[in-house]
């Protein structure tokens, strides 16, 4: 059985949609169900999904989609050799997510990393703050509506002193 197929059957409500591209399975997640369908994948033995390889997120304004974002995690099962993609959609008024941290403790950095770029926020994070930009940074980065040109101006103004064009 596949991972999908397994969360189908447990999760019959919150699985949104899903597919299978070169042997690697795609699942979408409702927002409210994520944390107990990430904890599943991660603790049966069926699915055992015990290592975090990544977590990104996507900002989908130029698709014009909604929700505007997904989180979308990279999971992988060393004792079954697979992985599985889950995607989590988030929507711009209200971007926030459950953290994950106490699932796998590597989720720490991963979300605050998206936190930074994109400016969601992971509920119950133990210490959600900027990790690659200083904290005094306005904006966040990777969201496609933000003004670089403008931001990087301004910053360099005020933290260095120096005027644009010198």
């Amino acid at each position: 059985m596949t991972a999908t197929e397994t969360l189908q059957a447990r999760f019959p409500k919150g699985i949104l949609h899903h597919h299978a591209e070169h042997g690697d399975e795609t699942v979408g997640v409702a927002r409210e169900a994520a944390r107990e369908i990430l904890r599943f994948l991660r603790d049966d033995s069926a699915t055992a999904f015990n290592f975090l390889m990544d977590l990104t997120a996507v900002d989908r304004l130029l698709l014009e989609e909604t929700p505007r974002f997904e989180v979308v995690y990279h999971l992988y099962s060393s004792t079954q050799n697979r992985r599985l993609r889950v995607k989590v959609g988030v929507p711009e008024r209200d971007a926030e997510v459950d953290s994950l941290v106490e699932l796998w403790p590597i989720a720490n950095w991963f979300e605050r990393e998206v936190w930074d770029m994109f400016g969601i926020r992971f509920e119950g994070h133990p210490n959600l703050k900027r990790i690659l930009l200083p904290e005094e940074w306005k904006g966040h980065p990777l969201r496609k509506d933000y003004d670089i040109i403008r931001q990087d101006t301004e910053w360099v103004r005020e933290n260095l002193g120096i005027e644009s064009g010198q």
